[in-house]
């Protein structure tokens, strides 16, 4: 049950972060402010409430927000991208148990598997771009996003790892 609840609580900072990011101008493939609660949640939480986080954040948004605008195929990449962070992040963090290490993997991990997404959304439906020029190029658009990841992330992931949040997170690593 306490889970769930913080599982709530980082999709719904997934929902909030990026609103106040684009109330002040800054653009959300830029900055990538709906990745941050997702990573953080994986790693925490562990893998399968990083995945949960990671599939129901940006279909939320788009229901609330309109971002991103709900049937559209970057709606799905998302889900795909965040799903897999979430997923990995969580994944590695039992395995590994160490920060940077998982978070890294996660960062690999999403993108590959974005690209795979796009790759099948293009079977589908006409989507510019090939898989690996997408994945470039929202990597290239993505680096000040990246950045503030590397940074922020396992910071407030390793302070929430000494709350009571933390015993969630051994938890699901054992």
């Amino acid at each position: 049950m306490r889970r769930m609840v913080f599982s709530a609580l980082f999709i719904a900072f997934g929902l909030l972060i990026p609103a106040i990011f684009h109330a002040v101008g800054l653009g959300g493939p830029v900055f990538l402010p709906m990745h941050i609660p997702v990573l953080i949640g994986g790693l925490v939480l562990g893998p399968g409430a990083g995945l949960v986080i990671g599939l129901l954040t940006p279909v939320l948004s788009s229901v609330l927000t309109g971002m991103p605008p709900l049937g559209s195929p970057i709606l799905v990449l998302m889900m795909v991208e965040l799903a897999a962070y979430g997923l990995i992040a969580g994944a590695l963090m039992k395995w590994r148990r160490n920060l940077l290490l998982s978070l890294g993997g996660a960062l690999l991990g999403g993108r590959i598997a974005m690209g795979l997404a796009v790759a099948l959304v293009r079977l589908a439906i006409p989507f510019p771009g090939t898989p690996v020029a997408y994945v470039t190029g929202a990597l290239v658009t993505s680096l000040p996003g990246l950045a503030i990841q590397i940074v922020v992330v396992p910071l407030l992931a390793a302070a929430l790892l000494r709350t009571p949040v933390g015993l969630l997170a051994r938890e699901a690593q054992s």
